[in-house]
């Protein structure tokens, strides 16, 4: 995949701010990352709501009062978006958006967006390359002036059709497309496939941007963090799990222990900042075993540096009963143990 089809600034209308804000150096920014929560099922279901969950300020406020440092925003820009050329992105949708980002940001959480469950470039990459630049070429130049405290992800979990070796191309095409609006601002970029572990040794990053994060998503054991997810196998594979425990035995630590000192290794030969952008367990998991598996997972993160977002606040995964409107204290505490709502 070498023959490349470059982005040629020169052939577009975009031009950098006339005052970018100052660069963050990755690895403080990371850290400032430090805690946070994904604010799933809600801007990246077909339309918000469809999946059950409305983002409202009150849970941006809650976060904060948690003690939470950042959110992270899944976004299904795709839906909002023509389908073919100049493919403009709704205003009333980028309204929308706007609106959680500045509940964050006026509550100084660092928001982190992206672009998800874009379904159709996995499968048919080559067909929406074009599109895929231009949602970041509109994405981009939207949000030029806005702090560098807002990040950019540049795709949620590659996977299918757009393996590793077609990302490392996909990614740098967005990358150029996103500079050019956005000299300094942090870009976050994950593995294919799947945005697992795994994918790091594949992934292949221009040593000319220091400016990024690498993100990884970590659901380990697979069995415990799904069992009885709906969408697994069409549900009938993950019912079959229901009732696995993780207990925290030594044997259970050492294999995920084996994932993230694999993790911090490949950082350290890479001189790359590492954010963990997803880990949950899902509810039909024990309760006492979702939070030992929990806590595990946050202390392994941040013993080794790694900023993390939970998934997710309010939905199958969520930290926050939103029927009852109160914590799961268990899973609050797992994430933050220090966490004013506990007091």
């Amino acid at each position: 995949m070498n023959n490349r089809n470059t982005i040629d600034s020169t052939e577009n209308d975009y031009s950098p701010p006339e005052n970018p804000a100052e660069a963050f150096n990755p690895f403080e920014l990371n850290q400032k990352l430090g805690k946070g929560i994904n604010l799933g099922n809600a801007l990246e279901a077909p339309s918000e709501g469809e999946w059950g969950m409305v983002i409202e300020e009150e849970y941006i406020e809650l976060i904060r009062k948690a003690g939470f440092d950042a959110v992270r925003i899944p976004i299904r820009w795709n839906a909002h978006a023509q389908s073919t050329e100049p493919y403009t992105i709704d205003p009333d949708f980028f309204e929308r958006v706007d609106e959680v980002v500045n509940w964050a940001m006026d509550r100084d959480l660092l928001v982190m967006i992206n672009i998800h469950h874009y379904n159709a470039l996995m499968e048919q990459p080559e067909e929406h390359r074009e599109r895929f630049i231009s949602l970041w070429k509109q994405i981009g130049d939207h949000y030029k002036k806005f702090p560098n405290t807002l990040l950019f992800e540049v795709l949620n979990e590659p996977h299918d059709n757009l393996g590793p070796d077609r990302w490392n191309v996909y990614l740098q095409d967005a990358l150029e497309a996103i500079r050019l609006t956005n000299p300094n601002r942090t870009i976050v970029i994950g593995t294919a496939p799947w945005g697992g572990t795994g994918g790091l040794e594949d992934l292949s990053l221009p040593a000319e941007d220091q400016n990024i994060i690498v993100t990884v998503h970590n659901y380990n054991p697979f069995q415990f963090t799904h069992q009885g997810a709906e969408w697994v196998g069409e549900g009938e594979e993950a019912d079959e799990w229901i009732g696995t425990t993780w207990t925290g035995t030594e044997e259970q630590k050492a294999e995920l222990d084996k994932e993230f000192d694999r993790v911090e290794k490949w950082a350290e030969e890479h001189d790359r900042p590492i954010h963990m952008g997803e880990f949950g367990a899902y509810s039909e998991a024990p309760k006492e075993s979702r939070e030992i598996w929990t806590a595990y997972m946050r202390r392994s993160a941040e013993k080794r540096g790694f900023s993390w977002v939970y998934w997710e606040f309010g939905a199958g995964f969520g930290i926050y009963d939103r029927d009852n409107n109160q914590w799961r204290e268990g899973l609050l505490e797992a994430l933050i143990p220090n966490s004013p709502e506990l007091q």
